[in-house]
């Protein structure tokens, strides 16, 4: 039974394609933040363009400006009032409609802001009322009334609704939305509400399809993916033990007529990673982001027996002090952390490992930040991500009195930069001469006349070869280092 809120969105998309009739009307989105914001405008692009609008890369050209927001660090709401503020003059001009989403909307001081110095915006949405974009937009169009849609609750996934990809040939597909981890650092939990997974079966049938269309890479997203069902089990009281597989192939790609099935069957992330290993066109499968208290033996044994995933393992860090992990409330030591690398390890050889790492976190010590570099050392990390500790405001680390001074922070944050770019120098000598099977995914930003790749472990690759093989997945053989990429031929 299709969902009726979807139903009447889809209602609200054909009247307000009526309005744009023979219109030639422009879109422009603004996107911040991470790949869960990325896939969230792809869905509103979809919208967008089912309601006759269509994409221009100059906002200047816009009939409609959207800004999808992000709030993780502190200055994305300088980024966001300078861009608002510029555009104020093509609203004057020619009453382009604005409209700003995103998990930044979803803190009441920036929306009491927006309404104060920026009253000429059109639409303020919720990250849970994305799907409302068309009733808002008709609503905008017939009484130029502002609209404030956002809601303070968890909201219901809503399956259905359009969806533009930016690329043809690999696709982010949302498994879960928000967390329940509540770090203290982090607004996301406030923002994005408590997890919600989706039904596995809405997940196959996405990737089915976009196997269908040729796509050959998916990348699964969620805010703690490999919580993926944990809160629907904890209340339905799912036996954990129970790590058998009991679908097929065949249950998988005659998904229309087993969804019952395959929704009782697949309800933990393991078991929907060994079910999308089965579908077929499909030939890489990525994940993000996994938290490291919730990578269990099951998961490891399905990346283990999977020819598909990649073996780059994004598993976050934050910091190397039990001390600091404790006031983060990430439910993990130095310790276990290590040790649960080195199982890894231990089942999946050839894997390689990426992290994010904050320095300066509010009582941060110099012993503190030793620990984090020692752990940096022991794992040889393939990337990391490195982030200035920032304070947001409503979460509980914004209340601790004992902040890292600036020029601290900085300071450290050089020092695990060294060590790391030198880790880079190191590895990167290891995939020279290494046959790497990769997907061409087009041409490279600085070269017009080279293609571009990812090996496994997510590095580039440059490649000298004919455009006839973008969207193909190919052997390369590694010829190259670089600090940043690494050169390749087909072979």
């Amino acid at each position: 039974m299709q969902d009726r809120e979807v139903v009447k969105q889809l209602e609200y998309i054909e009247k307000v394609k009526k309005l744009n009739i023979e219109k030639n009307l422009k879109y422009h989105i603004v996107t911040m933040g991470c790949q869960l914001n990325e896939n969230d405008s792809e869905k509103m692009a979809g919208m967008l363009e089912r309601m006759g609008y269509t994409a221009t890369n100059n906002y200047k050209e816009a009939n409609l400006l959207l800004y999808n927001t992000c709030c993780v660090r502190e200055n994305a709401e300088e980024k966001l009032f300078g861009k608002i503020g510029e555009v104020k003059r093509l609203k004057e001009e020619k009453g382009t409609i604005l409209v700003i989403t995103g998990c930044m909307m979803q803190e009441a001081h920036i929306v009491e802001k927006i309404k104060k110095s920026y009253p000429f915006i059109d639409i303020i949405l919720g990250t849970h009322t994305l799907h409302k974009l068309p009733e808002d937009l008709y609503n905008i169009l017939n009484t130029k009334k502002k609209i404030r849609d956002i809601l303070n609750i968890d909201g219901k996934v809503h399956e259905g609704l359009p969806i533009k990809r930016n690329n043809n040939k690999k696709a982010s597909v949302t498994i879960m939305y928000g967390c329940n981890n509540f770090c203290t650092y982090c607004i996301v939990p406030y923002v994005r509400g408590r997890e919600r997974s989706r039904k596995a079966s809405d997940i196959l049938l996405e990737i089915i399809e976009l196997a269908k269309n040729g796509y050959k890479e998916v990348t699964l997203l969620g805010q703690n993916v490999n919580s993926y069902m944990r809160s629907e089990n904890e209340r339905e009281g799912y036996d954990y033990k129970n790590t058998e597989m009991n679908i097929t192939k065949e249950d998988v790609m005659n998904i229309d007529n087993e969804k019952d099935k395959i929704d009782e069957e697949v309800k933990t992330f393991a078991k929907l990673l060994r079910a999308v290993e089965m579908i077929d066109g499909i030939e890489i499968i990525r994940f993000v982001s996994p938290h490291p208290k919730d990578f269990t033996d099951d998961v490891i044994e399905a990346i283990r027996d999977s020819k598909k995933v990649n073996r780059i393992l994004h598993l976050p860090l934050q910091s190397g002090s039990t001390e600091i992990l404790r006031e983060m409330n990430r439910r993990y030591t130095k310790e276990q952390y290590l040790e649960l690398v080195d199982k890894i390890k231990a089942e999946i050889p050839d894997v390689l490992f990426s992290t994010d790492i904050i320095v300066g976190f509010p009582g941060e010590s110099e012993q503190d930040f030793q620990d984090t570099l020692d752990v940096v050392r022991k794992v040889n990390y393939e990337q990391v991500f490195m982030f200035i500790y920032s304070i947001r405001e409503g979460t509980k680390a914004a209340l601790i009195e004992d902040q890292v001074p600036d020029e601290i922070k900085h300071e450290r944050f050089n020092r695990l930069k060294n060590l790391v770019e030198s880790q880079f120098e190191e590895n990167n000598k290891k995939y020279i001469g290494k046959i790497e099977k990769v997907l061409i995914e087009g041409y490279s930003k600085n070269n017009d006349k080279a293609l571009t790749a990812r090996t496994d472990s997510n590095k580039v690759i440059i490649i000298e070869a004919d455009n006839s093989m973008i969207g193909k997945v190919v052997d390369v053989k590694i010829i190259s280092e670089h600090k940043w990429y690494l050169k390749g031929v087909i072979v």
